[in-house]
C-alpha cells in the first residue's frame, strides 16, 4: 500500500526521494519504498523524516508504535482539520492553484473563498484559461433545502442572502469558456471542493454552520474508493442542478 501522506508531503516541501533519504541517513531506494510500497521505518529513521520535512512523525507513519505490520487509516486521507477555520487562506489558493484537469465546487455559498482568498474569481478564471474546466454548484436560495438549513444551523434568512451573494461573485465567470454554474436544491451532507485529484471535504454536522464543521484533505490513489464516491455524489448532484443564465 502506498504511503499518500508521505508522497504528498514530500511533493509539498519540495523534497526529491534523493533529498529526503539524504537528510535521514538512508539510501533513496529506502525512500521509495516508503512511499511507493508503504514500508514503515525504524523509529529513530522515522523521526529524522520527519523533521526533515517538517511534519509530525504519526501523521506520517501512523502505525510506528503499533507494529511495522499494522493498516492505517485510508492511504487517500492527506489530512483532517477539527474545523473548516483552520485550513488558511493560503492552503486554499494553493489547493486550487495545483489544478490543471479538473475544478468542482459543490457548497451552499462558501463565501469564505471569496471572502478570505484574494481574487478567487480571478484565479478560477486564470485556470480556465489554461484549459481546466471549472464546475460551480451552489445552493438555490429559494430551495426549501436551504432554508432548512439555514433554521438548523439558527442562521434564518442569512443563508440564503450568502447563496445569493454567492451568485453575484460567480457572476463574472458566467459565460466564460471552460466555466460552467449551476444551482441546486439537494440536501448537502458535504461540500465538496476538487483539484484534479484531490478533494477538500467539508462534512456537515446538524446545527452547526459550516465553518466549525470537520474537513477531510483526500488524494485518490489505485487502491482506496473515498475519493470516487464523493466524485459520484458530486456527478449525481450535478445532473439535477439548473444552469444559471
Amino acid at each position: 500500500m502506498e504511503n499518500e501522506r508521505l508522497r504528498a508531503t514530500m511533493a509539498k516541501r519540495g523534497l526529491t526521494a534523493q533529498a529526503l533519504a539524504s537528510q535521514a541517513g538512508v539510501d533513496a531506494k529506502t525512500v521509495e519504498r516508503w512511499v511507493n510500497a508503504g514500508r514503515v521505518p525504524y523509529t529513530r529513521t522515522a523521526v529524522q523524516a520527519a523533521e526533515a520535512l517538517e511534519e509530525d512523525v504519526m501523521f506520517l507513519w501512523p502505525t510506528l508504535h503499533r507494529g511495522r505490520t499494522g493498516k492505517a487509516v485510508s492511504a487517500e486521507v492527506v489530512a483532517v482539520y477539527g474545523q473548516r477555520a483552520e485550513v488558511s487562506p493560503a492552503m486554499w489558493r494553493e489547493f486550487f492553484e495545483q489544478a490543471s484537469e479538473r475544478i468542482d465546487i459543490l457548497v451552499y455559498a462558501a463565501n469564505h473563498l471569496h471572502e478570505s482568498v484574494p481574487g478567487f474569481t480571478d484565479l478560477l478564471a486564470s485556470k480556465a484559461r489554461e484549459g481546466c474546466e471549472v464546475r460551480i454548484a451552489v445552493g438555490d436560495p429559494n430551495s426549501p433545502t436551504v432554508i432548512a438549513r439555514g433554521a438548523e444551523e439558527r442562521f434564518g434568512h442569512g443563508i440564503q442572502s450568502r447563496c445569493e451573494l454567492a451568485l453575484m461573485y460567480y457572476q463574472p465567470l458566467v459565460g466564460l469558456t471552460g466555466v460552467e454554474i449551476r444551482t441546486h436544491g439537494t440536501t448537502l451532507y458535504n461540500s465538496i471542493y476538487r483539484s484534479d485529484d484531490q478533494l477538500l471535504i467539508n462534512t456537515h454536522l446538524w446545527g452547526v454552520n459550516a465553518f466549525g464543521a470537520p474537513v477531510w484533505h483526500l488524494r485518490q490513489n489505485q487502491t482506496g474508493s473515498m475519493v470516487t464516491s464523493y466524485r459520484q455524489s458530486f456527478e449525481a448532484v450535478w445532473e439535477q442542478a439548473s444552469p444559471v443564465p
